[in-house]
């Protein structure tokens, strides 16, 4: 291939990752996604507000409280997506991603009360959640520890 090619090739590549299509494009379930600009963003955002308090039925508009889903709803909202309010309801968004192929930015669901789904949080690499406590407010946590690790549901791709 011929270097003004190859530079064409790169330059496509670069194209396609800046609109997010490698983040779509590796959504199969089978696979994990590495870590795309988009969803290192969206850890950046969702890390500013670490600290911020847990109400429930916030509605997290403003970014002075949260909720669980109401953090990851605010969240991604700052790239433009929109997911719905409850973690329930955000658990039937994207794409069905199994647990040892979680990538930056995917939802992961939890049963921590009644019914199937009652938490959400961004998984933030590393076996690491970020996501609304309500004993912290907004943190980071072990999603391998025991607590987490025998709540856990399931996880989505919307990135």
């Amino acid at each position: 291939m011929k270097f003004g090619g190859m530079k064409k090739k790169l330059m496509m590549v670069g194209l396609l990752a800046s609109i997010g299509w490698f983040g779509t494009a590796a959504a199969d379930s089978s696979t994990s996604s590495a870590a795309t600009a988009e969803s290192m963003e969206l850890l950046s955002i969702g890390k500013n507000y670490i600290g911020t308090p847990y109400v429930y039925g916030a509605s997290g508009i403003w970014g002075t409280s949260f909720d669980c889903s109401s953090y990851t709803q605010f969240v991604f909202r700052q790239l433009g997506i929109s997911l719905p309010r409850t973690s329930v309801e955000q658990a039937y968004v994207g794409e069905k991603v199994a647990k040892a192929y979680l990538s930056v930015g995917d939802l992961v669901f939890y049963k921590t009360g009644s019914g199937w789904i009652s938490h959400v949080a961004i998984y933030a690499g590393n076996g690491k959640i970020l996501h609304a406590s309500t004993s912290q407010g907004v943190t980071i946590s072990d999603m391998n520890s025991s607590y987490w690790k025998s709540k856990y549901v399931t996880a989505r791709r919307v990135l």
